[in-house]
């Protein structure tokens, strides 16, 4: 087996002893007709962010080859609110390279991410996987920078109560077993998502344990490994399905919600992101963090209000951005600060003989590595729709790398403190309403070069706005029934 795959999970790589990019329509069918493999599924991002599936029996070589040739047509307007009706009708086409076993179904079966296409063959631009891989490709053509992101999964496991070493609340960060709860939904889980194509990291348990009635609520975090945009949009999304699978296996309920109890920690999507260049991470400079990783930070913020129309999707999200919690509601960033918008988290900078000093007798490490500096943006929730939020960061890192005041706004925005306890910083919207207000203000930025095709900002405008929330943390506070109410109605979102 070669370097690339002789540890890679995927069962197709390591079959065919192939870089998952390298696929071809030939490396499927052989690998369906040696292993008899019985089904086909087509696996595409609906409007809502979700998974969606169609399966195939296979009839024949000849179907199979027909189905990977071809595709299929689907309801648009069943997948995506603003597609009419009377003229509805799309194309799903297979991307090889992300075929995958299934780890869950009855039957022998592989499954393909499609992309969408039009009655006329052309991309769909509305579509999820057309949105970021257009902001992706528009940004390196004009920086050529790559924009890389990796994810933080966040959500809960519930589950009755273990009598036997009982979890203490709010104390649950990067717990061992027997006083964590569920490690072993979550190891099975990573285990499955890199099977299926996910880059992990790494996963841990995370602070939050409550106890509420007959359920213990445990909090877990997966995060994942940084790789081109539109290729990580497409891991969170099968990683959140997956994760749904491995606890639904074991009669277990998940939840990706930003609050599921008021008063407890709630569940954020921290997005880290980096700009690479010819193999090299160019967020560092030889004294700290370079320019261009400042004017990334800027283009946050400066687009920071309109993001979180993305990022913070349904009522309960404004629920967990309040002041004096780890999640922010100030515009402002920072060094290992996590009460800051973004996050400047330790890099390696000039702490190369650490590994050398734990292990003494390891000769001198000659290889080379990337640098690991990212900057972390930390107001979204599990609520996002994946795609478009990880578009609008694309956007926003174009804005700031190419705003002349860009580096200016990032020295005025710096903080070391605790950024609540600032005056005069600019806030956050307080709801979807305020979100979605932004989010008009700022639309040429997300309309220009295409990126958003005109008509859906004023759709997912409408669309926050329908939750009609303007001040509603205010109306509901400490009114525990219509908070329960409200966070009941949102804990399976995203």
């Amino acid at each position: 087996m070669n370097e690339e795959t002789i540890l890679n999970p995927n069962k197709i790589v390591q079959y065919l002893d192939k870089p998952a990019d390298d696929f071809t329509k030939k490396d499927i069918i052989k690998f369906v007709e040696d292993n008899g493999i019985e089904m086909l599924n087509f696996r595409y991002v609906g409007g809502d962010g979700r998974l969606k599936t169609l399966n195939f029996v296979i009839n024949s070589k000849k179907h199979l080859d027909h189905m990977l040739s071809t595709g299929e047509r689907v309801d648009g307007s069943s997948l995506f609110s603003y597609i009419p009706a009377t003229s509805s009708d799309l194309y799903v086409v297979p991307r090889y390279k992300t075929a995958f076993v299934n780890p869950f179904t009855e039957f022998p079966t592989v499954d393909i991410l499609c992309s969408y296409y039009t009655s006329a063959g052309l991309p769909f631009s509305s579509s999820p996987e057309n949105i970021i891989k257009n902001a992706y490709n528009i940004l390196k053509e004009r920086t050529g920078f790559s924009f890389e992101v990796c994810g933080e999964l966040e959500y809960y496991l519930l589950s009755e109560i273990d009598p036997i070493y009982p979890i203490i609340e709010q104390k649950g960060y990067h717990e061992s077993h027997p006083f964590s709860k569920w490690g072993s939904v979550r190891r099975e889980a990573m285990k499955v998502i890199a099977e299926i194509g996910g880059k992990i990291k790494y996963g841990h348990a995370e602070v939050g344990n409550i106890i509420n009635g007959d359920l213990e609520m445990v909090q877990h975090e997966i995060e994942f490994l940084a790789g081109p945009a539109p290729e990580a949009a497409d891991q969170l999304v099968l990683a959140k399905w997956a994760i749904r699978e491995t606890a639904y296996k074991y009669g277990m309920e998940v939840s990706f919600a930003p609050k599921i109890i008021v008063g407890h920690a709630g569940s954020g999507f921290h997005i880290h992101t980096r700009l690479v260049k010819d193999g090299k991470n160019e967020m560092v400079a030889e004294d700290g963090l370079s320019d261009t990783a400042k004017k990334l930070i800027a283009g946050f913020l400066m687009l920071a209000p309109s993001l979180t129309a993305f990022g913070n999707t349904v009522p309960t999200s404004f629920l967990r951005l309040v002041p004096h919690q780890e999640a922010p509601t100030a515009i402002c960033w920072g060094d290992r600060n996590r009460s800051v918008l973004v996050r400047v988290p330790l890099g390696w900078l000039g702490v190369d003989d650490m590994i050398r000093d734990a292990n003494p007798a390891e000769p001198e490490d000659t290889s080379e590595h990337m640098n690991r500096q990212t900057v972390e943006f930390r107001s979204p929730d599990g609520s996002a729709n994946v795609h478009r939020l990880l578009a609008g960061l694309t956007v926003a890192a174009l804005y700031g790398l190419e705003h002349k005041d860009a580096l200016e706004l990032a020295e005025e925005l710096y903080v070391s403190v605790d950024a609540s306890t600032i005056k005069g910083l600019k806030q956050l919207p307080a709801s979807c309403w305020e979100a979605a207000e932004k989010l008009l203000e700022d639309r040429e930025f997300y309309e220009n070069h295409g990126v958003f095709p005109q008509g859906m900002i004023d759709k997912l405008a409408k669309d926050l706005q329908q939750h009609n929330d303007k001040g509603l943390s205010e109306k509901l506070f400490g009114n525990a029934d219509a908070l329960k109410e409200l966070v009941d109605k949102y804990i399976h979102c995203g």
